[in-house]
C-alpha cells in the first residue's frame, strides 16, 4: 500500500525545499511530523501539511490502515514553472530575475513494497 499526496506551484526555490524534504524520508510518520516541527525551515510547514494529508488519504482510502505503523516511503520535490520579472537597475537598464515554484511529493505506505505483495499473491 502506498499512498501519495502533493503540492505543487509552491513559492519557493526547489533547492530549499529539498534541505527540509531529506530530512523525513524513510522515518515513520509521527517521528517525521515531529521533526518538521522542530525544524527551523520556512518550510517545515508546507511539508507538514502535505505529510498529514497523505496520512489523511492513507486513512481515507485503505479500512484499518495503522497510522502509527506508516512510514514515509517517497519524498521528493521537483521544479515548478518559473515567473520571469525584472527589476530596474542603473542608467535606465533592467534587470531580469526568476521566482521559482516547486511541486512537492510526499509518499506513505506500511514499508511493503508492491512488488513483494504481487509475489506473495502468485504463490
Amino acid at each position: 500500500m502506498q499512498v501519495k499526496a502533493e503540492a505543487r506551484y509552491v513559492r519557493v526555490s526547489p533547492q530549499k525545499a529539498r534541505l527540509v524534504v531529506d530530512l523525513i524520508r524513510g522515518r515513520k510518520a509521527g517521528e517525521a511530523i515531529t521533526i518538521l516541527r522542530t525544524t527551523n525551515k520556512r518550510m517545515s510547514p508546507e511539508v507538514e501539511k502535505v505529510l498529514r494529508s497523505a496520512i489523511a488519504n492513507a486513512e481515507d482510502r485503505f479500512t484499518g490502515v495503522d497510522v502509527d505503523s506508516l512510514l514515509v516511503t517517497e519524498a521528493y520535490v521537483n521544479e515548478g514553472p518559473r515567473q520571469k520579472r525584472i527589476r530596474p537597475a542603473p542608467m535606465g537598464r533592467a534587470y531580469r530575475y526568476q521566482r521559482r515554484t516547486a511541486h512537492i511529493v510526499v509518499k506513505v505506505g506500511d514499508g511493503v513494497s508492491e512488488a513483494a505483495v504481487a509475489a506473495e499473491e502468485k504463490e
